[in-house]
């Protein structure tokens, strides 16, 4: 008969090495501890692709079930966001902005939750309701101007701008270019698309840029449209990370790709509204668009 005595399992804890037996279990727990921790991790990198009967792949899913796209012609990429890091240039200075027009402290998550909303893509059309909302009622242009002080800079101080950083290298839009046609549509001014790109060499490897200057403002499908011209619409797929972004491709028939990574404020309602929407498929980052392809 076994009789556990007081203090013996606390004397196996606290004293791992005293039994070879003893030592091994420990180890063993260790290293299981360790692996979980690190599957756990990684588990949320992965690509949320669709199976063939059009319901989103689960976890653990293998590649071989998940319904992969075919493989397009086209190929159209939102810039902020997609290819480029906007979170020091003009997210910070549509914080700054409101701060500056309302006198209180707003933070990130209150951002995500504005740019979620319907047409604010656009962080002018964005900023002029947030600041309404706060009792301070402004304009599109007025908030377009109080913006420009801070991505641009002003008396002297550099402006947020010169935060911007590319997320892809010339070599990936290399590659991709021998295989597909490259587009650009973007939410952005000619200008402020020029500070970032002209001086960017993989920039000459895109066939057509549509800017705001160029087409009606994002949900609305012009600028996808006059890339196509008369081509299908099926033989293109836009990748892009905000909801007025997937709009766009559904008014012009376009298939969407979002980009959206695990652990981006309020993940699994964008997430969802996207899915939604359409999208073929989740990407936590535009470079990992060969895993979902045929």
């Amino acid at each position: 008969m076994l009789v556990r005595q007081p203090g013996v399992v606390f004397s196996f804890l606290a004293k791992p090495c005293t039994l070879p037996f003893v030592r091994f279990c420990w180890k063993f727990l260790l290293s299981a501890a360790v692996i979980s921790c690190f599957l756990d991790f990684f588990s949320g990198f992965r690509v949320h692709s669709f199976r063939a009967d059009g319901k989103p792949a689960i976890p653990g899913e293998t590649r071989n079930t998940m319904n992969k796209l075919p493989r397009p012609q086209i190929l159209i990429f939102d810039v902020d966001g997609v290819l480029v890091d906007v979170r020091g240039t003009y997210w910070r200075s549509a914080l700054e902005t409101v701060r500056h027009i309302t006198g209180k402290r707003v933070t990130y998550a209150e951002l995500h939750r504005w740019k979620s909303k319907l047409g604010f893509n656009d962080d002018w059309s964005m900023v002029s309701a947030w600041v309404s909302s706060l009792g301070h009622p402004t304009s599109y242009e007025e908030a377009r101007a109080a913006f420009e002080k801070f991505y641009w800079g002003s008396d002297g101080k550099p402006g947020n701008v010169r935060n911007e950083k590319l997320m892809v290298t010339l070599r990936q839009i290399e590659k991709w270019a021998r295989s597909f046609e490259l587009n650009l549509f973007t939410g952005r001014t000619r200008q402020e698309f020029s500070f970032t790109f002209e001086r960017w060499p993989a920039t000459k490897h895109f066939r057509t840029i549509i800017t705001m200057d160029d087409a009606k403002r994002k949900p609305h499908p012009e600028g996808l449209q006059k890339i196509l011209g008369e081509r299908d619409p099926s033989t293109a797929l836009y990748l892009g990370d905000n909801i007025d972004d997937a709009l766009a491709a559904r008014a012009a028939s376009v298939p969407f790709v979002a980009i959206i990574a695990p652990g981006e404020h309020r993940y699994r309602q964008r997430a969802a509204r996207f899915r939604e929407l359409g999208a073929r498929a989740l990407l936590p980052r535009v470079t990992d668009l060969f895993r979902i392809l045929k």
